[in-house]
């Protein structure tokens, strides 16, 4: 009975997710951030659509949460969201017109819109919510038909995205995040090597803006990372690095 508790306190420690390396600004910004972009955003559709279209879609509330609760990430892009969604608008509208069932219907519009995705490198998990709104979403969307891409669809995710890129530059934030091409971060002066801590991952990432990415992958792309240069200083070949495997790096927990 005892070891079957303890497994089972194991089981649980394991579901209850580390807390977030993020500063109680980052939070506030990011609420801030959300509220204002989803308001002014129904306001622009409603005003521009009127009471006869539906002028707001619900995948813009998991949106707000990427672009103003995580703006790093590469699914928060303003290319993300607005292609993304564009790409599961059309692809949604397109299958729903030509598969009756609407369970296969909305497999397919979700599956295809995330190849694509992949391949134009706009990535957007909301977008899937979008094509199975344009599959699912009742007569007032089907009425629409390829309607329903242009509005409510990209003019709410153009607006969410300006939206987002002025608040995020006025908060302090690099927005859109990526560098573009050509582009160079300004050189930092050399730093002497040394041993980096679990202690010091966390405080380096609670100084900045929240990234979508677990402090064990982090320490362990960090592994790989000097496991990789050591081989290409010493000529060998990169070889794979096992996850975890502390030993062999200077990054040791705190």
């Amino acid at each position: 009975m005892k070891k079957i508790n303890q497994g089972l306190r194991g089981v649980l420690r394991r579901l209850w997710p580390h807390a977030l390396a993020v500063s109680g600004r980052e939070m506030v910004v990011a609420c801030m951030g959300a509220t204002l972009g989803l308001m002014v955003t129904e306001w622009i559709g409603r005003h521009g659509l009127g009471t006869t279209s539906p002028w707001f879609i619900a995948p813009l509330g998991a949106s707000a949460v990427l672009l103003f609760g995580v703006p790093a990430s590469p699914l928060a892009q303003p290319w993300s969201i607005v292609g993304g969604n564009l790409v599961a608008a059309i692809i949604g509208v397109t299958v729903a017109k030509v598969v009756p069932d609407p369970g296969l219907a909305a497999g397919l519009a979700a599956g295809l819109a995330i190849a694509v995705m992949f391949k134009l490198r706009c990535l957007h998990p909301p977008s899937g919510a979008v094509a199975l709104t344009a599959v699912l979403g009742g007569p007032a969307v089907t009425d629409l038909g390829y309607q329903f891409v242009l509005h409510p669809v990209l003019l709410d995710s153009v607006a969410l995205a300006a939206l987002a890129i002025v608040f995020n530059n006025l908060a302090g934030r690099r927005y859109p995040h990526h560098l573009a091409p050509g582009e160079s971060r300004p050189a930092n002066p050399p730093i002497a090597a040394v041993s980096i801590t679990r202690d010091d991952l966390h405080a380096a990432l609670i100084q900045g803006e929240l990234l979508d990415i677990d402090e064990d992958d982090l320490e362990d792309i960090l592994i790989r990372a000097e496991q990789c240069a050591h081989d290409r200083l010493s000529g060998r070949s990169p070889a794979p690095t096992p996850a975890g495997a502390l030993a062999t790096s200077g990054v040791t927990g705190g």
